[in-house]
């Protein structure tokens, strides 16, 4: 049996997605400082193929066990109260990788939303797609499109996939947007400053990532949010996607609450700026 077919079954899902509990989560849990948590966190989701084929499996076995991971993210998220995560799920390049691959991956998508909406609305997840949708299957937009709706009220955590997204694409789309504005005569170009720019992203209605992880040992954004990045603390670690649970988010997460964030500025104005909160 294909794997296509297999997904489409929905068959064999609690059997793959069964892993032992991480040790030491509590421990980690108790160190995070949670009045300085990362509003944003972004998540490039690396290395399905690679720990499949560590497996002996093929490539769509594990795309198919990083589902869990998603699943056990988005739920550590959701408790730590962090506002909005975005995952990067299928870039526009991954549409160049071999056509029974690109079938998996759709398909799983849409298997997994219908499985996971529900629990997305119980938990008040509400769920937002960026990218270019017209790319993607028709069955695969209708399915988002429902989910989206469904989700639309919601005011928890803001689940942002990214899917048949690149940032080169957002931003050569952006600039093509302003550019027939001003030919319209709607902004005059003395106008255009970065506010501009970013009303015409994917992005808009969210804050900039604060914290980028990549998982699987990588260290390169490909092409994932590139202008949003810019001050993000980047996270890099050797651990598979399909390996990554809310143990290792916890340690992303402390990393980045020891680390000083500048913008620009020296340490010593950033310390006297936080003296002058404290006396505030």
């Amino acid at each position: 049996m294909g794997w296509p077919h297999m997904l489409n079954t929905g068959l064999l899902i609690h059997e793959f997605l069964t892993f032992a509990p991480l040790k030491n989560m509590s421990s980690l849990l108790d160190q995070i400082d949670k009045d300085r948590l990362p509003r944003h966190i972004a998540i490039i989701m690396d290395g399905n193929g690679r720990w499949a084929k560590e497996q002996g499996q093929d490539r769509l076995y594990g795309h198919f066990h990083g589902v869990e991971s998603v699943r056990n993210i988005v739920e550590g998220c959701a408790e730590l109260g962090i506002g909005y995560l975005t995952l990067y799920a299928f870039s526009t390049e991954n549409w160049d990788r071999p056509e029974y691959e690109v079938i998996g991956l759709m398909e799983l998508l849409v298997s997994t939303i219908r499985k996971e909406v529900e629990n997305l609305h119980k938990n008040n997840i509400k769920l937002h797609v960026i990218g270019d949708m017209a790319m993607l299957p028709e069955y695969a937009r209708q399915e988002l499109n429902e989910a989206l709706d469904f989700t639309a009220k919601n005011t928890g955590l803001n689940l942002v996939m990214a899917l048949s997204y690149s940032g080169r694409w957002e931003l050569l789309n952006a600039v093509k947007n302003i550019a027939y504005e001003v030919k319209k005569g709607g902004i005059a170009v003395e106008e255009i400053d970065q506010s501009t720019l970013q009303r015409y992203l994917c992005t808009s209605e969210f804050p900039d990532p604060e914290l980028m992880i990549r998982t699987s040992g990588e260290f390169r954004i490909s092409n994932f949010l590139l202008y949003q990045l810019a001050y993000a603390e980047l996270y890099f670690t050797n651990v598979r996607w399909p390996d990554f649970r809310k143990n290792n988010l916890y340690e992303a997460i402390l990393d980045y609450q020891g680390r000083e964030r500048r913008f620009g500025k020296t340490g010593q104005q950033i310390a006297d700026e936080v003296d002058t909160k404290k006396v505030q």
